[in-house]
């Protein structure tokens, strides 16, 4: 590294924190669901430090990019293949529909507008706010033969390209998703998420709720006076919900609480519910008392966590295993929170579960144990990264991205970063399937990502230095028009396919168009929106399968922006 700067030249790894920490604090500024992010940020202020002098030399930055991409492949690795079920087929084709049509937009720009590779592919990364588009592509620019001089050029117009159409990317999609879908829907967003909870049935408004309030389940006890003469299971079908009788006390006898047991005047009821519903059991059941001291354990309730794995599970529905549990006596067994890609679910009867999904369960034992059991394997909590797998995963997709093969004259290979992110798709899966191998703790994960791309950007933004103003004052007015079409062609066209010929039920389509653009922002301003986690179901699918596409258009549109420039 290099610096003209006399604090920064003595103490040169200085510059690299300054411009991180610089740029995550700028990236935490907010404007209700939109904030620049940490990567765009950290590119500015690279950008800007880069035109002191400052630059960064060495394989820092391929080191980086390396950890992040490997990480970002084995978290997502059980999601990705979990996805790959019919289930999901209609939605698959949403982030197909972003790639080409990401690809197709680029390449005309490059053809009439005379891009050169470096802007292409910045513009992809932007427009499409898939900040690992920068890694794969700049780290593609080594396969074209081009001199080190001409690589470095390229190399800071994909960071300059990326930062001009970054924005524009991220809030058009958040304005579409969340704003302008609904109407071209012509549906209320919150009516609509609302409507179609009830179809899959929720048991209450707080288990479909954008931010629920947990817990959901609670215990508490009655003594029969107007549901007398009901039986058990009639009671439960009154109070609705997920409502069960734990406990049934005549006297001082203890009574199986059958679904065909008959209820007395008299009787203690015992009941575990969701927690809208039992709050109104009174006016069904009775006066609010203890529980009989005896057996006042019986509304205590323990709490698992699980990862999905078991086979037969993926994508199976909630009110599949519902049944199931019935048939095997898990009355007694709630699921309290599902959370996938970092976000807790709704609950209904029509959810399915995949596999990597983390789920919560409540109950009481044995039922609690034996559920816990069919579904997955408890999550093991451990602070080690075994890193013997973490470096033999990274050199095993070096190695595949070694490979390249000539297609029309042109050289495509999935480079380094392709390759990684390859090899942590598997890698992860491997981990998934066979708990105890290759622990990575999901914070350690997370730190891999985080700081690996931080580096990398931070490290690519401070080597642009002047080329960075000579990209300003050739395209800098045009980048971001052509950035707003990259953003908003794919996503119309989704709207209308998804609309039209997949009939997608509307809270689920805005969700997924969310997902296909990889945008956190646009799924928490459509969460806002309609105040339900309903849209989440789509949001899923299509972020899965895109976080694992949209990285690779990076070679792509290398290799055939190379040719059609």
């Amino acid at each position: 590294m290099q610096c003209s700067i006399g604090f920064f030249n003595d103490i040169p790894m200085a510059v690299l924190f300054v411009t991180v920490a610089g740029g995550y604090a700028i990236g935490k500024l907010r404007v209700g669901p939109i904030g620049l992010g940490g990567v765009c940020g950290t590119l500015i202020v690279a950008l800007l430090v880069g035109q002191t002098g400052c630059h960064m030399h060495g394989e820092l930055k391929e080191v980086a990019f390396a950890l992040f991409i490997f990480a970002m492949g084995y978290s997502g690795g059980p999601q990705f293949f979990a996805n790959l079920n019919r289930s999901s087929l209609r939605f698959m084709l949403l982030p197909l529909i972003e790639a080409v049509a990401v690809l197709s937009i680029v390449l005309a720009a490059t053809h009439f507008l005379h891009f050169d590779v470096g802007t292409a592919a910045g513009l992809a990364a932007g427009a499409a706010t898939e900040s690992a588009v920068v890694g794969t592509a700049a780290e593609a620019l080594k396969h074209l033969g081009v001199t080190d001089a001409e690589a470095a050029r390229l190399e800071s117009n994909i960071a300059t390209a990326y930062t001009l159409t970054y924005l524009v990317g991220l809030v058009s999609i958040v304005f579409f998703t969340s704003q302008l879908a609904p109407v071209l829907l012509r549906l209320n967003l919150r009516e609509a998420s609302h409507e179609l909870a009830k179809r899959m049935e929720a048991a209450s408004d707080d288990d479909v709720a954008s931010q629920p309030a947990l817990p959901r389940l609670v215990g508490r006890a009655y003594r029969v006076d107007g549901a007398a003469g009901l039986t058990v299971g009639e009671l439960e079908l009154g109070i609705g919900g997920r409502t069960t009788v734990m406990g049934l006390f005549r006297g001082n006898e203890s009574i199986e609480p059958a679904a065909d047991q008959l209820i007395e005047r008299g009787d203690v009821l015992a009941l575990i519910g969701v927690r809208e519903k039992l709050v109104r059991a009174g006016e069904l059941v009775g006066a609010e008392v203890l529980p009989p001291s005896v057996h006042a354990d019986v509304l205590q309730l323990d709490e698992r966590h699980v990862v999905i794995n078991k086979p037969g599970i993926n994508g199976r529905t909630l009110g599949d295993l519902g049944r199931s549990a019935a048939q095997q006596r898990l009355r007694a067994v709630w699921i309290q929170q599902i959370v996938r890609s970092g976000m807790s679910l709704p609950i209904t009867r029509a959810t399915r579960l995949q596999n990597g999904d983390r789920v919560t369960l409540v109950g009481t034992d044995p039922a609690l144990a034996t559920a816990a059991s069919n579904l997955g394997t408890e999550l093991r909590h451990t602070d080690a990264t075994e890193l013997v797998f973490l470096c033999i995963g990274i050199l095993a997709g070096l190695a595949i991205g070694s490979l390249s093969v000539t297609v029309g004259g042109i050289p495509v290979s999935l480079g380094s970063g392709g390759g990684a992110l390859l090899s942590g798709l598997l890698f992860g899966w491997l981990s998934f399937k066979r708990p105890g191998i290759g622990d990575m703790p999901p914070a350690a994960v997370q730190l891999l990502k985080d700081l690996g791309l931080a580096v990398f950007v931070a490290c690519v933004g401070l080597s642009a230095g002047p080329d960075a103003i000579v990209l300003i004052k050739e395209h800098g007015a045009m980048l971001p028009l052509i950035g707003l079409a990259v953003s908003l062609v794919p996503a119309c066209l989704s709207l209308w396919i998804g609309h039209q010929f997949l009939k997608i039920e509307g809270p689920l389509l805005v969700g997924a168009i969310a997902g296909q653009h990889v945008s956190t922002p646009a799924i928490s301003a459509i969460l806002a929106a309609s105040q339900s986690s309903v849209p989440l179901l789509g949001y899923t699918v299509t972020y899965a399968i895109a976080n694992v596409m949209l990285p690779v258009l990076g070679p792509i549109i290398v290799a055939l922006a190379y040719r059609v420039g």
